[in-house]
């Protein structure tokens, strides 16, 4: 067999073994809000995973500018890097509210797998790690103890998400992922966020401001504020379902 073929067939040896791994034999848990009593009513909650990197102004501006509430996932990476936008944050304690996106951003899986690329905790003492020191990471910043856990990748498997529950955290999933891990264009962003219902939990991220992905999701949390929609944070949403 030619050397180009071998490595083809290598690749897609590779490739789909990962795709099995990844998504195959994890929990990619689901979030709603309970629907809203009051008539006509439209609540949103929107999520932001802070992972690594900087923050995107953009949206932190277009929040407070607008006073649209949202629930901030952190990870320790995030806030050593950070310190200026999480000041403003912390100055908005109306609007933000800030839970455990992990200390290190690495997935909370006990099995040594790859998600997305990236190579998962390994163990559960690896994956309580993670939990714990995330959550320690706000509370040094100044923050409030989390209740939330969300892990990177959003992916677990059924014995990390009880094994995260135990330390008593819920496990926040979503209903709309808005900007695909920060890699969508803003136009289908601004559409998918636009496309809200009442219930809905949306994810997208706050760390990639040099992505086009922030500029649609501001324009699409406009348009959702223009219909009239309520943003509720995951602590002001007294009950959730799944």
């Amino acid at each position: 067999m030619p050397i180009l073929s071998r490595l083809l067939v290598a690749a897609a040896i590779i490739v789909g073994a990962s795709t099995t791994a990844d998504a195959g034999t994890l929990l990619e848990p689901s979030l709603h809000l309970k629907r809203s009593t009051t008539a006509g009513e439209t609540r949103v909650a929107l999520t932001l995973d802070a992972c690594g990197g900087r923050a995107d102004n953009r949206i932190l501006s277009a929040l407070v500018d607008n006073n649209i509430p949202a629930t901030i996932f952190v990870t320790g990476l995030w806030l050593k890097r950070n310190k200026v936008a999480f000041a403003i944050m912390r100055a908005h304690p109306d609007l933000f509210e800030i839970e455990d996106h992990g200390a290190r951003h690495v997935p909370a899986v006990e099995t040594p797998v790859r998600v997305y690329g990236i190579r998962a905790a390994g163990s559960l003492e690896a994956v309580d790690a993670e939990v714990k020191d995330g959550a320690a990471a706000i509370e040094k910043a100044g923050g409030d103890a989390p209740r939330w856990f969300r892990g990177a990748t959003a992916k677990y498997s059924t014995t990390s998400m009880k094994e995260i529950q135990g330390l008593g955290f819920r496990v926040a999933g979503y209903s709309i992922n808005a900007d695909g891990g920060s890699l969508l264009p803003a136009a289908a962003t601004e559409k998918r966020v636009a496309a809200a219902k009442d219930g809905d939990v949306i994810i997208a991220h706050i760390n990639q401001p040099s992505h086009s992905a922030g500029a649609g999701l501001v324009k699409g949390l406009l348009a959702l504020k223009a219909r009239g929609v309520t943003f509720v944070r995951l602590q002001d949403a007294d009950e959730t379902g799944s």
